[in-house]
């Protein structure tokens, strides 16, 4: 009978010591956050001469709208999915630009620091950008997950070529 009242102690114990962690643990669902659009509102953006000014502190440009010229490098996968910061992948497609401060301009270095994104309709109608051509962008930051900046592009202008090259 002891045997029997020690095996059910424990049990006991066992099950409700599980049941109580089980429900102290937060059950959250995560919910995407979505993009701020705006439409027929004025926004004052932060005119930026570079880009790595938000590099340098993400913190300063939390849910401020910027607007910075910069080299396109390439369309990217990068920090889509991460749901600190969700842009879905089959809505959005990431862009690199490149990093502005490097000495040797024959040398090409992405900001990859910098998380920038626009949904994937937008970016259609930029099928012909090449590597190195001057684009000029507005947008929003709206995280600063694993401090760096994530920005969600609301306008992308190319900006004019001369002669076949970039100024």
């Amino acid at each position: 009978m002891k045997k029997f009242l020690n095996t059910f102690i424990a049990l006991t114990l066992l099950f409700t010591m599980g049941t109580a962690s089980y429900a102290a643990a937060p059950q959250h669902q995560y919910k995407p956050k979505s993009p701020v659009i705006v439409l027929n509102e004025k926004v004052e953006y932060i005119t930026l001469q570079t880009p790595t000014a938000i590099v340098l502190n993400p913190y300063n440009y939390m849910n401020k709208y910027v607007q910075f010229p910069a080299k396109f490098n390439k369309f990217s996968t990068l920090g889509l999915d991460y749901k600190p910061a969700m842009r879905e992948s089959q809505v959005y497609i990431g862009m690199l630009i490149e990093r502005d401060d490097v000495a040797d301009p024959s040398v090409v270095i992405p900001l990859s620091e910098m998380k920038i994104f626009m949904k994937r309709s937008y970016a259609e109608k930029f099928t012909d950008l090449n590597a190195r051509d001057r684009i000029f962008i507005k947008g929003k930051v709206f995280s600063t997950a694993l401090g760096d900046p994530w920005l969600d592009i609301i306008e992308l202008k190319v900006l004019p070529k001369t002669n076949g090259k970039t100024k």
